[in-house]
């Protein structure tokens, strides 16, 4: 398994359409960290960006030693609202940021079944490229349970068309997020993403679900204690042989200071990636942070 910054962590929770980090910062954090790509994201570049400021930057990108693991072309897919789907229609622009920044992986946004069709066609040219689609775990959308992202994986049929694992959300929807969800959606895992709260009564954020209302949490670390059992998680990617992108995406601003927070994510996620440490007790301070 390979590490992934994403440019979310940059961006405060509510906001996802300014990043508190340039592009230069935020490959200087991903090298300083070990990180071996950026998830790119349009807080940082998308389908509004003139072509030249896109090839500028995976020029940056590509002189650092570094790759992209996936881009997100616009603001609507992240917010997961009624726009998310919109780029399904018209997939065009997307990969030709997709092709620009050498990445192969797109994330997309379903939120009907009349989706479907349109994830369908997207892929079918995206295919002609070389390019995959993949839609995240996401709470409000047809993947916020694993039986309905398992249907709509199904449904669109394409070798293409994946899922990005993310154990949070599920954990927030009420879904077992791991080792019994990772073997049923092994065959479609594109990237995983990585971030992490505490379901707490009186907690700071509330989320919306479709399946269960708003759900209170508390935002944590990847490090703490109380939210995604990473090392069960970790221990069955190793499981069904994950050797892909794993993407540090959490939205740090605000919350504790970036460097820190992609410091301590990244040693963690370091320990815990290691198949003889995945699966084992957290005891003191054994992960080194």
């Amino acid at each position: 398994m390979k590490l992934s910054l994403s440019a979310r962590v940059g961006e405060s929770f509510s906001n996802k359409e300014e990043s508190s980090l340039t592009i230069d910062q935020l490959i200087e954090l991903a090298k300083a960290n070990r990180c071996r790509a950026l998830c790119m994201r349009a807080s940082q570049a998308g389908i509004h960006t003139p072509p030249e400021t896109v090839q500028l930057m995976n020029q940056k990108i590509s002189e650092a030693g570094l790759t992209v693991s996936m881009v997100t072309g616009d603001f609507a897919v992240p917010r997961n609202d009624e726009h998310g789907p919109d780029g399904l229609r018209n997939i065009t622009p997307y990969l030709e940021l997709a092709a620009t920044f050498d990445a192969n992986l797109i994330r997309v946004c379903m939120k009907t079944k009349e989706d479907i069709q349109w994830a369908q066609r997207a892929s079918d040219e995206a295919r002609e490229q070389g390019i995959r689609l993949a839609h995240q775990a996401h709470l409000s959308s047809l993947f916020e349970t694993v039986k309905g992202a398992l249907e709509v994986l199904e449904a669109v049929g394409r070798e293409n068309f994946g899922i990005i694992y993310e154990p949070a959300n599920w954990m927030v929807a009420g879904e077992e997020y791991g080792p019994k969800a990772i073997k049923r959606i092994q065959d479609y895992i594109f990237n995983v993403y990585v971030q992490n709260h505490r379901l707490t009564p009186d907690g700071e954020a509330s989320l919306k679900t479709w399946n269960k209302g708003p759900v209170k949490v508390d935002h944590i670390g990847l490090w703490e204690d109380g939210g995604v059992d990473f090392r069960a998680v970790f221990a069955a990617l190793h499981e069904i042989g994950y050797g892909g992108f794993v993407t540090v995406h959490q939205a740090f601003e605000g919350f504790i200071p970036v460097e820190e927070a992609v410091s301590k994510s990244c040693v963690y996620l370091e320990a815990v990636m290691r198949p003889g440490n995945a699966g084992r007790k957290k005891t003191g301070s054994s992960d080194g942070v």
